[in-house]
């Protein structure tokens, strides 16, 4: 059951990311009219930096529990449950609870917090 719920935690944290970083693009920095260009490419780069680190921890989750190791386990898990907690009290912070994201991070860092 802990690693059902550790790899599942990584599986939401992936798609929650690859959401998150193709509606960056698509919805937000495609209509945004910020100048100069470069401060531009930069705050994307910068938003990809979120989607790359959740992918990240979510390819750790996934592959936490053929590690062998449960000290790598606990490490993993509650570096992936503090970040996502974060991301998920911003989110609903300022979208004022309007976006599923945060919901998502929820349920990431509990499921990751179950399997840890």
């Amino acid at each position: 059951m802990r690693d059902l719920a550790i790899q599942a935690a990584g599986g939401i944290a992936i798609l929650t990311a690859i959401v998150h970083g193709v509606l960056g693009e698509t919805k937000i920095f495609a209509k945004a009219h910020i100048e100069p260009a470069w401060i531009k490419l930069m705050l994307r780069l910068i938003w990809q930096c979120g989607t790359v680190a959740w992918v990240g921890f979510g390819v750790l989750l996934v592959a936490a529990p053929h590690m062998g190791s449960d000290v790598a386990r606990l490490w993993i898990a509650g570096a992936a449950i503090g970040t996502y907690s974060v991301a998920a009290v911003s989110n609903a912070w300022v979208t004022r609870g309007r976006q599923v994201g945060w919901v998502a991070m929820t349920v990431a860092s509990a499921l990751a917090l179950v399997g840890a």
